[in-house]
């Protein structure tokens, strides 16, 4: 695999194709030196992603936040936290966050290395990339957080998660690649339309579609041109 760092790269010739296997770390930014445009390395969620949708990383776990937390020291790499109840597979937070959100140490963030399968409302260890810098007691609280280039979902109605980017070409469930972030790409129109310059949201209808922007929904582009309701309408996404 690749290990390049998290600054855009060129993006490599021929590489809109996805794979089973990995070749660039997850989340890895890369740029058309001709355009500018902007694409994500990503793994697939559990179901394929269709062009001209805009896609999440893996839904939040309520039962994964505002976890009670053991005691641990500054310097500390393990600690030990409490889920609710739901389980988790082994490392299923690996390259993600977890996030101090509450009383000591609150305000901070470490990115996980690994951790064991989660056994609903029993603790376990996380083991973080970089040491604790502020110490943590019983009462702190931590959430952990999804890498969000890691499993992607279509955008649902209901927001489960942040979007990511826009699939350009196919990608078979659970297989490697990338999609756009920034940039011109077809995107599916709910029943909304707008002129062209008109601010898009995730939508609140449709799945993996575009909206009008309203109050309380963020843009995460422009129309590019005229949009036609419930056809793949240009956009220039700004993720």
């Amino acid at each position: 695999m690749s290990r390049l760092g998290g600054f855009p790269i060129a993006m490599p010739s021929g590489a809109l194709v996805e794979s089973s296997t990995q070749e660039f770390p997850l989340g890895q930014l890369a740029q058309d030196p001709n355009n500018g445009d902007v694409y994500k390395y990503v793994l697939a969620g559990a179901t394929a992603l269709v062009p001209g949708k805009l896609y999440d990383g893996a839904a939040n776990i309520t039962d994964h936040a505002n976890m009670t937390t053991a005691a641990a020291a500054i310097g500390a790499v393990l600690v030990t936290v409490t889920p609710g109840a739901t389980a988790g597979a082994a490392n299923l937070y690996a390259g993600g966050y977890l996030v101090v959100n509450d009383v000591t140490g609150e305000g901070y963030t470490y990115k996980v290395k690994s951790h064991p399968a989660i056994t609903a409302s029993t603790a376990f260890v996380v083991t973080l990339e970089d040491s604790l810098i502020v110490a943590l007691d019983a009462t702190s609280q931590c959430t952990l957080v999804h890498n969000q280039a890691k499993g992607l979902i279509i955008h649902p109605a209901t927001e489960t998660g942040v979007p990511i980017g826009v699939a350009v070409y196919a990608i078979t469930a659970l297989y490697y690649g990338w999609v756009k972030k920034e940039g011109c790409v077809a995107l599916l129109q709910d029943a909304s339309t707008g002129g062209i310059g008109t601010s898009v949201a995730a939508s609140t209808t449709t799945a993996g579609a575009g909206t009008l922007v309203v109050a309380g929904l963020k843009e995460i582009g422009t129309m590019a041109s005229a949009g036609v309701s419930t056809e793949y309408n240009s956009v220039y996404l700004s993720l």
